[in-house]
């Protein structure tokens, strides 16, 4: 569901986001990529994963994980408050 919510993410924002052991999120996405549900890809040293677009069923798939996100109000908060791109270089904290 929050893959969905984010587009692409990689194990460690997961694991933030979800408050699980970044090894719990590892294995979970090895999974989904085992199953063909995600697709991961090496953007420098990180594995980005994201829904598969060739998967069968993906328009079903996700329609059915934004229908489960609307019942979760404070993982989509949480979602929409994750920083997404660097910081100015320089600039205070």
């Amino acid at each position: 569901m929050s893959l969905r919510l984010l587009e692409s993410s990689f194990p460690r924002e997961l694991s933030r986001l979800l408050s699980v052991p970044v090894s719990a999120a590892s294995r979970a996405l090895a999974g989904l990529e085992r199953d063909g549900l995600v697709v991961g890809r090496l953007i420098g040293r990180s594995r980005v994963y994201t829904l598969n677009p060739r998967y069968f069923a993906k328009q079903e798939l996700e329609s059915y994980l934004l229908r489960l996100s609307d019942a979760d109000a404070e993982l989509r908060k949480r979602t929409a408050q994750l920083r997404r791109r660097p910081r100015w270089a320089g600039k205070p904290l």
